[in-house]
């Protein structure tokens, strides 16, 4: 009996307190850079930091159609998967990226224990409001 109490309590406690992946926290994005480009008339420069705690990350997005978007990571190390690619781990200093209308479905920080931050610098039409459309799976 004290047995199966324990064993009951401890399915309990982990069914409540385990989140499953898709559930993990979200990062936190700042832009840091918006310009219009003089010699492109309607198209501009945006930067935009990510930052993801220990164990967070995105859920499955695409930007503003009109985005070229290259990617590097600045600190930790980033779980990324574009347009169904297999997913890859990317560490400081390397970098990737995504064609306009490409499907995001995975962005992540790679460690449970240590922050990640991604530099994201979009080339995108100046009237593109909305750069970031996220997907349900």
């Amino acid at each position: 009996m004290f047995t199966r109490f324990f064993s009951a309590l401890a399915l309990t406690m982990l069914a409540t307190t385990a989140a499953p992946a898709q559930e993990r926290p979200a990062g936190k994005i700042t832009t840091v850079f918006d310009r219009p480009l003089p010699h492109i008339p309607g198209k501009s420069l945006k930067g935009v930091l990510v930052e993801y705690g220990p164990g967070a990350g995105s859920p499955a997005h695409t930007h503003a159609k009109s985005a070229f978007i290259y990617a590097t990571v600045l600190e930790g190390s980033v779980r990324s998967s574009v347009n169904g690619s297999p997913e890859k781990i990317y560490q400081v200093g390397e970098n990737w990226a995504e064609e306009p209308g490409a499907f995001h479905g995975v962005s992540a920080n790679a460690s449970d224990t240590k922050p990640a931050r991604i530099l994201a610098v979009f080339v995108v039409d100046t009237d593109d409001t909305e750069l970031t459309r996220f997907v349900k799976k």
